[in-house]
């Protein structure tokens, strides 16, 4: 806000942004990635912020965005498009890289590692200095404008032998990596997320530390952040406190009971 106490232009644009806060360099270096039209590699455990940060960052750089969420079927022609048949006859219908492509958006592939490899090989001749994807099947060759931006992400907790990156994929990217922020940053995001009050959130945000120190242990998976502002809307919506913390950050990090029980037995040390 200004000294007159009326928004600026670009204050006001900043407002219509998603909810995000910087943990570091990551907002510099992925603007600069764009401008430079480099693609970005994003890794980090699930629910730590990654798909609301390039959320983010398409809305500060006015750019749509178009998400992929990977799995083990996904395609080329998912991607790239294919041949439908409608009334008139066969037509073509550009996948999501495509319209990204003649966009000019973003085009963000989340958990990238999760879809085929002969999928991903798609994308090679848009991660380097040719920009360009080919249309095998319209025999055209798109080049991409300098607004394109690829983005992919995957959780490295995942990886093994057949569910990796390959280096020669891996090697195409800039890569910055996500944890969950520290403390009072976590309480402020959860704050900013759901408006719970700073004493509840502070317990939450102690609990969830306190459960990330049984990761490697007990747990294949972290609580995350996205859990933690589950666990504060049941709550600010008048849910108890000790169930709120069950459903939102106990009940999905595992099914065995018997550590299901230990982790009640940390939230109530934690909460007592």
């Amino acid at each position: 806000m200004t000294k007159s106490g009326l928004h600026t232009a670009a204050e006001e644009e900043m407002t219509d942004l998603p909810f995000y806060r910087e943990h570091g360099n990551e907002v510099a270096l992925f603007e600069r990635a764009w401008k430079h039209q480099l693609p970005v590699l994003i890794k980090g455990s699930t629910g730590c912020g990654k798909t609301r940060f390039v959320q983010y960052m398409a809305a500060r750089l006015g750019r749509p965005l178009y998400t992929v969420a990977c799995h083990d079927d996904l395609t080329a022609a998912d991607l790239v498009g294919r041949h439908l048949i409608g009334e008139g006859g066969t037509y073509w219908s550009d996948g999501p890289l495509t319209r990204a492509v003649r966009e000019g958006a973003i085009c963000y592939l989340d958990e990238v590692v999760e879809a085929r490899k002969d999928t991903t090989v798609v994308l090679h001749p848009l991660t380097d200095d040719r920009r360009i994807l080919p249309l095998e099947r319209t025999g055209e060759t798109l080049q991409a404008p300098p607004e394109f931006m690829l983005v992919v992400s995957y959780n490295p907790g995942y990886q093994n032998l057949l569910k990796g990156m390959k280096p020669s994929t891996r090697q195409r990217f800039l890569a910055m990596s996500f944890d969950f922020p520290d403390p009072d940053l976590e309480l402020e995001v959860v704050q900013g997320e759901t408006g719970i009050d700073g004493e509840t959130g502070a317990r939450l945000v102690r609990l969830a530390n306190a459960l990330r120190a049984l990761k490697d242990h007990d747990l294949e998976e972290a609580a995350s952040t996205r859990l933690l502002v589950y666990a504060a809307t049941l709550i600010q919506s008048g849910f108890d406190l000790r169930e709120a913390c069950q459903a939102a950050l106990v009940e999905p990090l595992t099914d065995d009971d018997v550590t299901l029980q230990a982790l009640m037995e940390v939230v109530d040390a934690s909460l007592g």
